[in-house]
C-alpha cells in the first residue's frame, strides 16, 4: 500500500487516483495510524507554505513523512510537498519546514511570470551525494523530458538536485537523496511522462498490479 497523505489542503486525491492509474495500491490516508505499514509515502500540496505546513503538523502526518524519510522507505513529495522538505520558505518567513533537506525555498528569480504555470523541459543533473549518477525516478524519460508546473517559489540549488529547468535562470525541478524523491512539477498532471515517472515510484515501492 502506498499512503498518500491527505492533511486538508487542496486536491490530493489527483495524485492519488494517478497512482491507482499506473497499477499501484494507493490509498487518501488522514492520520499517521493509517499510514502503518505503509510500503511508500506520497506528500503531495498545493498553496502557500505556511498553510500546508501547519495543516500537516496539526494532521500529524509530518511524522509519517519525517519517519518515511529517516527509515529510508520509498518517498515521493510533489510541488509544495516538496518545498516542505526545507528548513523555510521566503513565502512564510519564520514558518520552520520538515528540514529533511538543508536550504530555503526562494522566490522564482526576477523578470519572468509568477508563477510559473506552464509546460517545461528538464534537464538531468548528477547530484553530487550518495544517489549515483542518475535519478531511479527519472528512470526511462530520456535527457530531456517536459513536465507541468504551477509555482512561484523553489528551493535553491543544492547536492541532491537531479533535474533542473530553464525559467529566467537554472530552477531546482526535482531532488533525490537515497529513496526520497520530490518534483516541483505535478507529475499527475503531466500526461504519459507523469505516469511514467509515478510507476517508477510505485515499482520503487514493490511493484504495481
Amino acid at each position: 500500500m502506498i499512503a498518500v497523505l491527505d492533511y486538508g489542503i487542496g486536491n490530493l486525491r489527483s495524485a492519488q487516483k494517478a497512482l491507482v492509474k499506473v497499477g499501484a495500491d494507493a490509498v487518501l490516508v488522514t492520520g499517521p495510524d493509517q499510514a502503518e505499514g505503509a510500503a511508500g509515502v506520497v506528500l503531495p500540496g498545493v498553496g502557500a507554505f505556511g498553510r500546508c505546513m501547519e495543516a500537516l503538523v496539526a494532521s500529524g502526518l509530518d511524522k509519517v513523512a519525517t519517519d518515511a524519510a529517516e527509515r529510508d522507505i520509498p518517498f515521493l513529495a510533489i510541488c509544495i510537498g516538496m518545498q516542505l522538505l526545507y528548513q523555510a520558505s521566503e513565502e512564510d518567513p519564520g514558518v520552520a519546514g520538515l528540514g529533511l533537506l538543508a536550504g530555503t525555498v526562494c522566490l522564482l528569480p526576477e523578470g519572468v511570470k509568477r508563477p510559473q504555470m506552464q509546460w517545461n523541459q528538464l534537464a538531468s543533473t548528477a547530484p553530487t551525494g550518495g544517489a549515483g549518477p542518475t535519478s531511479g525516478l527519472l528512470a526511462g524519460l530520456g535527457p530531456r523530458p517536459w513536465f507541468y508546473f504551477v509555482h512561484s517559489y523553489a528551493p535553491e540549488p543544492g547536492p541532491d538536485v537531479v533535474a533542473t529547468c530553464d525559467y529566467g535562470g537554472q530552477v531546482v525541478a526535482a531532488v533525490e537523496r537515497g529513496r526520497m524523491w520530490a518534483t516541483q512539477f505535478h507529475p499527475e498532471k503531466s500526461g504519459p511522462a507523469g505516469l511514467h515517472l509515478l510507476r517508477n515510484f510505485a515499482l520503487a515501492c514493490g511493484g504495481v498490479g
